[in-house]
């Protein structure tokens, strides 16, 4: 029989599922919303709900070998539990793996997103064949996953590669993790906007409007138009991220370093002034090495990657 394993990709709007095979195939999909509004035991029960239409659609040659889910929080991947969930707060202190596996009667993986996206990226995306790789999600938040020697790396309590919490201004803008200046709070969608916002009084040019709902891409085709301030909002985003890349980059000395998430749709302004940022503060032959690579997979790098980790196998 085939083995089939569920992963799923909690966010605060949506509840993405699917079924992958050991190949990495994916067999079916499922897209609910969250109940974010609920609690505890609403969300349990919508994955629970998901994980047994797979089980009623996918029958005969089929054997379920595990759960993977890939959640926007701190995690202790050992341990199996959320320990904090900024979108999800209902969710905070879950023993997810064990509510789980007790449900569901299956080995049950829980990683952090991001992590659970650079495996993916190995596993089927733009860094296969890749040993040494560092992957960055810009959306919301920025996250991040690093895997050395084909092993991703979790650290002793489950929670490494918050990559979006390295302070790159001491006394920078407050950010949620209660630090100061984490370049989450300089290139995540969500401090692009408000960069714009408060920059917006210098350009009055600009064809962004501070009374609409601003979005990266709204930026990135206005940057693309020449727009001044466009363009300076994904300068300084690049910038602080590139300062943070730079010092990862003479830590660890990767081979490539991906970016995804939604953020990077503004690739094309983004990179030149990254990779000038991060040749500026590395070494400069890792520097000079290190790939920019932009993610193949898009929304199902963290799907994939959670299925790989509930498959039990360790190196993608």
């Amino acid at each position: 029989m085939e083995k089939v394993f569920i992963a799923a990709d909690l966010g605060g709007t949506n509840l993405r599922m699917a079924a992958v095979d050991s190949a990495g195939n994916i067999l079916s999909r499922d897209r609910r919303a969250t109940p974010s509004q609920g609690n505890q035991a609403d969300i349990i029960d919508a994955i629970v709900g998901g994980v047994e239409d797979f089980q009623r659609e996918l029958t005969g040659d089929y054997e379920f070998g595990g759960f993977g889910a890939a959640m926007p929080a701190i995690v202790n991947s050992h341990s199996g539990v959320i320990l904090r969930s900024p979108n999800l707060p209902q969710l905070n202190d879950l023993e997810f793996s064990k509510v789980f596996a007790e449900r569901l009667g299956l080995p049950v993986i829980l990683e952090n997103d991001a992590n659970a996206a650079a495996v993916g990226e190995r596993w089927k995306g733009a860094s296969q064949g890749v040993l040494n790789s560092i992957h960055v999600t810009l959306g919301t938040g920025v996250g991040g996953g690093i895997i050395i020697d084909g092993t991703l790396i979790r650290g002793i309590d489950g929670t490494a590669g918050e990559i979006g919490h390295i302070a790159v201004e001491p006394e920078g803008h407050p950010c949620g993790c209660g630090s100061r200046g984490c370049v989450e709070q300089y290139s995540s969608a969500t401090a692009m906007i408000r960069l714009a916002k408060e920059l917006m009084p210098k350009y009055p040019e600009t064809q962004l409007r501070s009374g609409s709902e601003l979005t990266p891409l709204e930026m990135f085709e206005a940057g693309v138009k020449g727009d001044r301030l466009s363009l300076e909002v994904f300068r300084l985003a690049a910038t602080y991220l590139g300062i943070a890349l730079g010092g990862l980059v003479n830590v660890l000395n990767p081979e490539a370093i991906v970016i995804g998430g939604g953020v990077s749709a503004g690739w094309d302004l983004l990179i030149e002034p990254l990779r000038s940022e991060i040749l500026r503060r590395a070494f400069p032959h890792p520097g000079e090495r290190v790939k920019l690579m932009r993610s193949e997979l898009g929304d199902d790098a963290g799907i994939l990657g959670a299925a790989f980790l509930a498959s039990g196998r360790i190196r993608p």
